[in-house]
C-alpha cells in the first residue's frame, strides 16, 4: 500500500537472508507508487487500488502465465518479516516430499509478544497454534502456494477485493484433489491487529461471505452456510453501526454479481468435514 517502506526493506532483507537457492520477488504498488527496492526485485505499479486478491494475482502473473517460471508463491505481506532463514527451505522440502501439497499457510506470531491470534490458525480448533495439520482455508499474507494449483483452478477472485478470497481459492484446490497444510514451523513475524482496523471489514465479510457460498457450495448446503454465519454474527453482538454495515453487505451479496460459479463435488463437502470443517459454518 506504500505507506510501510521501512517495513517492507525488512522484510525483503529476510527474504534474501534465506538459506538455499535464492527467491526471486515481486513487489506490487497496489495503487500507490513503490519506493526504491533492492537491486534484482521485479515490480509492478498499479495505478489504482484493485485489492487483496487482484493485487496477488498480478504477481503471479509477474512470473509469466499462472506463475509458470517458478515452482510455488509466497505471498507475504508488506509489514511481515521472516524471523528465520531456513522457511523457504522448509517450504521447498514440503513440496517435494508431498506432490499432493497444494498450499501451505505459516504460523503468524506478534513481534513483541510472540503470540498467534486465534484468528490466524485456520482451523475450528485453534487453541493450540504450535499444532500442524492439514486444514480447509489458509492465511493470504503468510503462506505459499504451487504455481501448479493457479494453472489448474485459477486464481484469487479479483471480484471479492477483500475478505474471504483465500476460502475461495481454498475450496477450488481441494475440489481439484490438493491438500493444504498448516505449518507451525514456518513462522512469519506480523503486528497484532483487529482485522476490524480495516473500514470496509463489516461490509466486505458479509458480501463476500454471500459470494463465497453462492460460488461454490451445491445448492442446498447455501441456507445452512449462510443461516450458520447470521446466528454467529448476532450471537457476537456487533455494535449498531457495523451490524447495519454487515447488513447491507449481506444484501449486496445477493445482489450483485459474484464470478462464475463452480460447485463443489459432495465428496469435498466430505473431505472438508472429515478435515473439521463442514461447509456449513
Amino acid at each position: 500500500m506504500g505507506n510501510r517502506p521501512a517495513e517492507l526493506r525488512a522484510l525483503l532483507d529476510s527474504v534474501a537472508k534465506q538459506r538455499g537457492d535464492a527467491v526471486e520477488v515481486v513487489v506490487v504498488g497496489n495503487g500507490s507508487p513503490l519506493p526504491e527496492l533492492p537491486d534484482g526485485v521485479r515490480t509492478v505499479e498499479l495505478p489504482e487500488n484493485l485489492g487483496i486478491p487482484a493485487g496477488r494475482n498480478v504477481g503471479i502473473e509477474a512470473f509469466g502465465p499462472g506463475g509458470r517460471e517458478v515452482d510455488a508463491i509466497l505471498f507475504l505481506d508488506d509489514d511481515g518479516f521472516l524471523p528465520n532463514d531456513d522457511t523457504a527451505e522448509l517450504v521447498r522440502e514440503a513440496f517435494t516430499a508431498d506432490p499432493g501439497l497444494g498450499i501451505l499457510s505459516f504460523r503468524i506470531t506478534d513481534p513483541e509478544t510472540g503470540t498467534t491470534q486465534r484468528r490466524h490458525v485456520p482451523r475450528l480448533r485453534a487453541s493450540d497454534p504450535m499444532r500442524s495439520s492439514r486444514v480447509t482455508t489458509f492465511l493470504g499474507g503468510a503462506s505459499a502456494a504451487r504455481t501448479a494449483v493457479f494453472q489448474q483452478v485459477g486464481g484469487l477472485p479479483d471480484e471479492f477485493f477483500y475478505a474471504h478470497e483465500e476460502t475461495d481459492l481454498a475450496w477450488r484446490a481441494l475440489d481439484a484433489g490438493w491438500l493444504i497444510d498448516y505449518r507451525s514451523d514456518m513462522v512469519l513475524e506480523h503486528p497484532a491487529t483487529a482485522p476490524s482496523r480495516h473500514a470496509v471489514y463489516h461490509r466486505m465479510v458479509a458480501r463476500n461471505r454471500v459470494w463465497l457460498a453462492r460460488r461454490n457450495l451445491p445448492a442446498p448446503l447455501v441456507p445452512l452456510y449462510l443461516g450458520t454465519w447470521i446466528l454467529l454474527t448476532l450471537a457476537r453482538r456487533p455494535s449498531r453501526k457495523a451490524l447495519r454495515a454487515w447488513l447491507g453487505g449481506f444484501k449486496e451479496g445477493w445482489t450483485n454479481p459474484c464470478g462464475a460459479r463452480h460447485t463443489m463435488k459432495w465428496r469435498t463437502v466430505w473431505r472438508l468435514t472429515r478435515l473439521g470443517r463442514p461447509p456449513i459454518i
